[in-house]
């Protein structure tokens, strides 16, 4: 599984996420050249996105074939994780893998 959070640039937690990725049942079959900010997920490994990267995550999660295999719980929750930090200053979105 991999969590979500929203931590500041100290590393201080914003905003936990709700709800966990499924690598194992969705994230594999993500396409890495048409999804790459998804696409670079691994399930053991952490990965961190600035403002800028969340605004390009939003509009691989908006295609249809990512709603359907993240689920829309999971987009709704990445898309509110991403506005957070969009709408903040030096705030990143962390996925923490196992």
């Amino acid at each position: 599984m991999i969590n979500m959070q929203v931590r500041d640039e100290t590393g201080e937690i914003v905003e936990n996420g709700s709800s966990q990725l499924d690598w194992m049942r969705c994230l594999q079959h993500v396409d890495d050249d048409r999804f790459p900010f998804l696409g670079s997920l691994l399930p053991f490994a952490d990965a961190m996105f600035n403002s800028r990267q969340t605004v390009k995550l939003r509009r691989e999660i908006v295609d249809e074939a990512m709603r359907e295999l993240l689920g829309i719980d999971a987009v709704g929750e990445i898309e509110r994780l991403c506005l957070k930090v969009e709408s903040g200053s030096h705030l990143y979105l962390w996925f923490l893998g196992d």
